[in-house]
């Protein structure tokens, strides 16, 4: 599974997490990592808000949540956003192969460095993840500002 239309079902995934934690009063980042036939082993999204702990970002709950796995390198991390450079350690450390990113306009993250590292990064670009995000910094700038370091 490596085309556009099959990285845009998986992102749907993404999106449903971080609707649920919007709804649970958090920040609205969601993700999930699959298997390259296009399984899902986890899911998950930004709990810092909800939980009061700053490590459990969306990348980072759905990594949880996949459990071990023998090998990453032909598994796809998908996100609605950028990865932070937490999350970007997190995808080097455990060399997964692909990352697909909904979107990098309001935070553009590791994208860089990832590739430099020799992860495929594939940027959608949705306007729906832009939009969820966008709306949300501007209701709570004093959050995200926390979110990415910025406080």
């Amino acid at each position: 599974m490596s085309d556009e239309s099959s990285y845009r079902i998986m992102l749907a995934t993404a999106l449903e997490e971080a609707r649920t934690g919007l709804a649970e009063g958090g920040i609205p980042i969601g993700a999930a990592l699959f298997d390259n036939k296009g399984t899902m082993l986890g899911c998950g999204h930004n709990r810092r808000v909800q939980e009061n702990d700053p490590s459990v970002h969306g990348e980072t709950d759905a990594f949880r949540k996949a459990g071990r796995q023998r090998r990453y390198q032909d598994k796809i991390m998908v996100t609605t956003l950028a990865p932070c450079w937490y999350c970007s350690g997190l995808i080097v450390q455990f060399r997964i192969g692909t990352v697909v990113v909904g979107e990098s306009r309001t935070f553009r993250g590791g994208i860089d460095w990832l590739r430099e590292r020799g992860v495929k990064v594939i940027d959608l670009d949705s306007p729906e993840c832009v939009q969820l995000l966008t709306s949300f910094i501007e209701a709570h700038p004093d959050v995200w500002n926390e979110d990415i370091g910025a406080a």
